[in-house]
């Protein structure tokens, strides 16, 4: 018999669609006024489960249900709100694509802040304060970065006075501060009633406070519901990091060492200074790069990590008109985007937000091998099979035939990590490597980055909010601060 209380409840329920379904039919409740963690690894079926329950697919069996009282409407598109991780890097917005990003200062009709959420008035204003961006409302959304645009695109969710607000992996993109700041608001919206969450979570220790139940995902399959209590202490509570067998035999049998390049300076950057509009994120700044360096890049969200990497990566406009020399040639001096991308290995959440290749998986990870979105090049068998190497260090390979906009965004990052590694660059740059993975696969990815920075002659930048996201191999640290 169906509880009286629930806001929604999936009874015995199995996706129309077989690629979206989950392997036993679905008996899930949620109560009026229980808030809700889904968590599991990569490539479990969080998603699809939070769309099962949403009705995004269509049932071939069971049925779902919904009470979203008082509102006046039981209609889910009324009622809920979903950020999922396209959404956080702007997908939403009009105007917004990869290049609009970083050269925003030549277009024309970028909305502000305050454009993008209308009328600023006292329960916007509110909400601002309440995640620390009031400050914020009169700068271009393209120069906000990832972690500040999630803060915006939360507030903007709730302007719309949801009954749930479903948030995929929240915490990916915010610094410390933001990170303590976000499980405080979001603590007080949940307690202030009238608004429920559902959290999807890769990492199973960032369950926050608020929560009182927690659904377990595994390989297509429920594993059950818990109360927070029970779920915390089935954890163990242990905190340490999963064992990874070393990788560094693995990584140099598929290294390649044919570096072009045999200066000792890859990169320097001289007094160099970027705006938006009347807004600087970077100003007289310096910096120097050298062969076999790896640094760990730091600071707060909008203090312009992002932005600098872009410079490097020739994404940004502005580094024409800036004293960058990469590999010992001055930027503006003739060279072609191939001549500066084919030496640098490169991944970021901007990136990965804008790949909408629909091809399958290997391709994708073929492309990083000529510096294409797509693969437009035909691969040899040899570069297929160091592909396909490069895979299964990173344990993808079992997806090497997968639509790549079919599987899910923690094993997508990982298909963009091998991208990045696939041609073994003399200069690996990666913004927020472990983005929305799990445990396991945060200790791997950490654990092919130490092993690559190993490798004689290769330097590596390496962006984290996390102090143990950053290799054990660092010789370097660069904390950045916004200007004033």
């Amino acid at each position: 018999m169906l509880c009286s209380n629930f806001l929604l409840s999936l009874s015995a329920g199995v996706a129309r669609a077989e690629e979206v379904r989950l392997v036993h039919p679905l008996n899930i409740t949620i109560l009026k006024g229980e808030n809700v963690a889904v968590v599991g690894r990569n490539g479990a079926g969080k998603s699809l489960l939070v769309d099962t329950l949403l009705g995004r697919y269509p049932l071939r069996e069971g049925s779902v249900e919904y009470d979203f009282s008082p509102s006046p409407s039981n209609a889910v598109y009324e009622n809920v709100q979903c950020i999922t991780f396209r959404d956080v890097y702007g997908s939403a917005e009009a105007n917004y694509c990869y290049q609009l990003r970083w050269n925003a200062h030549e277009q024309e009709g970028v909305p502000t802040v305050a454009e993008v959420l209308g009328a600023v008035d006292d329960e916007c204003g509110k909400l601002l304060s309440l995640f620390g961006i009031e400050d914020l409302v009169d700068e271009l959304v393209v120069a906000l970065s990832s972690g500040e645009l999630r803060k915006l695109q939360i507030v903007k969710a709730l302007l719309r006075r949801p009954r749930l607000l479903v948030l995929d992996n929240p915490y990916i993109g915010l610094d410390a501060p933001s990170r303590t700041l976000l499980d405080e608001a979001l603590g007080r919206l949940a307690a202030s009633g009238g608004l429920q969450m559902i959290l999807v979570l890769a990492d199973p220790a960032r369950v926050p406070s608020f929560i009182q139940s927690v659904v377990m995902v595994d390989e297509r399959r429920v594993v059950g519901k818990f109360s927070r209590e029970e779920f915390l202490l089935s954890m163990g509570g242990s905190g340490a990091p999963p064992a990874v067998d070393n990788l560094d035999g693995s990584v140099l049998s598929i290294a390649s060492f044919e570096d072009d390049y045999s200066g000792e300076e890859l990169l320097s950057m001289n007094n160099v200074t970027v705006r938006y509009g009347p807004r600087s994120i970077l100003r007289d700044f310096s910096w120097c790069v050298k062969r076999g360096e790896v640094w760990a890049l730091s600071g707060k969200n909008g203090s312009g990590k992002s932005t600098l990497l872009s410079l490097v990566c020739a994404d940004n406009l502005q580094s024409y008109a800036c004293d960058i020399t990469l590999f010992g040639r001055r930027r503006g001096t003739g060279e072609s985007i191939w001549d500066i991308k084919k030496r640098i290995g490169y991944v970021s959440p901007e990136m990965h937000r804008a790949y909408l290749r629909n091809l399958p998986v290997i391709e994708i990870v073929a492309s990083g091998l000529h510096d294409t979105i797509g693969l437009y090049r035909r691969s040899s068998r040899e570069q297929m099979e160091r592909c396909l190497r490069w895979m299964e260090i990173f344990g993808i390979a079992h997806l090497r035939d997968r639509s790549f906009l079919k599987i899910s965004s923690g094993e997508q990052r990982l298909v963009l990590l091998a991208r990045a590694f696939v041609k073994c660059p003399q200069l690996l740059i990666l913004d927020e490597p472990m983005h929305g993975l799990d445990p396991e696969n945060r200790a791997r990815a950490k654990a092919v980055i130490e092993a690559f920075s190993r490798l004689d002659g290769k330097s590596v930048v390496v962006v984290s909010h996390f102090e143990e996201d950053f290799p054990s191999t660092l010789t370097h640290r660069l904390a950045l601060c916004a200007p004033r």
